[in-house]
């Protein structure tokens, strides 16, 4: 059995987002790329996803030698209009996880493809809603291990997803990436 060439590098190391690409039938390759995380002073949570995505493509671009599109993306969770990111430790998370308790927050994810022509990014906006959540239930699910590594503190694919009453928009963007806008975006570069 032969290989199928891959058509496209993806410039993330999250298994969620390699198992969510594989849905859309594109062979691809990973990349290992790094790229600083880090909001910049009086830039919007819009603004700050859309560069996340677009600087993880352009640096895949670069790793790759520019021989193949190179798909980026990035999620942020936002509350109140503030960002909160992967958390620092199990106070941040715990933090995180009851200002989330009984509200509603956004989930934006980022696309972008970096391909001979530039780059182009589109972003998704979710919005998800929380029970109210017990502090003993926080902590358990910090116990877990699942939150240590999410923006906001949790993975709506894993336990957290008990903790959402509802969802308005692409559940697939808040699990990382946005099938059907990936998808329309792909059919531009292959």
């Amino acid at each position: 059995m032969t290989a199928i060439a891959p058509r496209l590098y993806l410039a993330s190391a999250s298994p969620r987002r390699r198992e969510l690409l594989t849905q859309l039938n594109y062979p691809f390759a990973v990349l290992s790329i790094n790229v600083p995380e880090q909001q910049v002073s009086g830039e919007s949570a819009e603004a700050y996803v859309e560069r996340l995505a677009a600087d993880k493509a352009r640096a895949g671009w670069h790793a790759c030698g520019g021989t193949l599109p190179v798909l980026g993306a990035d999620t942020i969770v936002v509350l109140d209009g503030h960002v909160l990111e992967k958390p620092r430790d199990q106070a941040d998370a715990e933090r995180m996880l009851a200002a989330l308790s009984g509200r509603t927050h956004q989930v934006m994810t980022a696309v972008a493809v970096a391909a001979q022509s530039g780059v182009c990014v589109t972003r998704v906006t979710t919005e998800v809603t929380f029970r109210a959540l017990g502090a003993d239930e926080i902590v358990d699910y910090w116990h877990t291990g699942e939150p240590a590594d999410k923006a906001g503190s949790y993975g709506i694919q894993g336990i957290a997803g008990k903790f959402v009453s509802r969802i308005v928009g692409s559940y697939t963007a808040v699990v990382g990436l946005p099938l059907l806008e990936t998808d329309l975006l792909l059919q531009q570069y292959l």
